[in-house]
């Protein structure tokens, strides 16, 4: 069976891997082109084009890929099948249409729920106790494609964003090798997703992290668990700019107003939220080094009765 592979950043890396470990033919690998970075802006190729070349897999960079040239680079590759996990641009029908068996997508979600650009965030910051990942057929619509299969699993109340998203990774990989075997075996099922129950993970911007301490301290807590590590959550505290890496829900209350510090000691920063008090761990000053709070107080104050925000 022929493979044309389609994706980009680190989540798609190891879905790529897991084929050639499995000894599965990929003709082509299909991502986004090299992008400047740093101060000397050096091009630097995308996750998935290092891992392709690993192995020796023919890698393609089309600007855009629907482009008619493009389609006819991929109508000589003739795939069977086209695998797209986290690519970055939209598939067109004329590409959808021209593999044997279609092409699927890795989404990481337990479809219908949270369709869109950042599900793995969003599931954080709703606070989900399961999540998991989902492969579907693909067709014209957001992430509305049949089910072949999920995997699933418990999140616990700790688990942040990049946590998740390195979990996913793996078992990414792992179901699409079963997936692709099943397909090979014509044994693979066909599951309708229910329109009813689907939900949106819109994609993530720097404005999502502003803490707003008039929500819940469990609010707040998953907040700074899904934005982490981007876009990351913050707050102000005399007007700097500081960031929230770690938190925890305390079993106390106060009457003092929302965002106030109550307490700073060793273990932290106590805040009043609408209901319990929230706990930070560690955090982030402009121009520092993520720290914990016992050690940031060891060189500098942070003055109790301030309200942050």
């Amino acid at each position: 069976m022929k493979i044309v592979y389609m994706g980009t950043p680190d989540f798609a890396v190891n879905p790529l891997h897991a084929l050639a470990e499995a000894g599965y033919e990929v003709t082509g690998v299909v991502t986004q082109p090299d992008k400047p970075k740093g101060r000397g802006k050096s091009m630097l190729p995308t996750p998935v084009k290092e891992e392709a070349l690993k192995h020796g897999f023919p890698v393609y960079q089309p600007v855009k890929v629907r482009d008619p040239e493009f389609l006819q680079v991929l109508e000589k590759l003739d795939p069977d099948i086209i695998v797209v996990a986290a690519f970055g641009q939209i598939i067109p029908k004329s590409i959808l249409e021209l593999p044997k068996y279609g092409c699927i997508n890795i989404h990481a979600s337990l479809l219908p729920k949270y369709r869109g650009a950042a599900p793995i965030q969003q599931a954080v910051i709703d606070g989900e106790k399961e999540s998991g990942v989902t492969i579907m057929r693909m067709g014209t619509g957001l992430d509305t494609g049949d089910i072949i299969l999920q995997s699933e699993f418990a999140l616990s109340d700790e688990i942040t964003a990049g946590e998740l998203h390195d979990i996913m990774m793996e078992q990414g990989g792992e179901l699409l090798v079963e997936t692709i075997d099943k397909i090979k075996n014509n044994c693979a099922p066909r599951i309708p997703q229910n329109d009813e129950e689907s939900s949106y993970a819109p994609m993530m911007n720097k404005a999502l992290g502003n803490i707003d301490f008039s929500k819940t301290a469990k609010e707040i807590h998953n907040l700074v668990r899904g934005v982490n590590p981007w876009p990351s959550a913050y707050t102000t505290y005399e007007g700097k700019s500081m960031k929230v890496w770690k938190t925890k829900v305390l079993n106390e209350t106060t009457s003092k107003e929302c965002g106030t510090i109550l307490k700073v000691d060793k273990d932290g920063i106590r805040v009043a939220t609408k209901d319990k008090i929230l706990l930070i761990e560690e955090i982030q000053m402009p121009n520092k080094k993520r720290v914990a709070v016992c050690e940031y107080i060891k060189g500098n104050k942070i003055e109790e009765d301030t309200i942050l925000g």
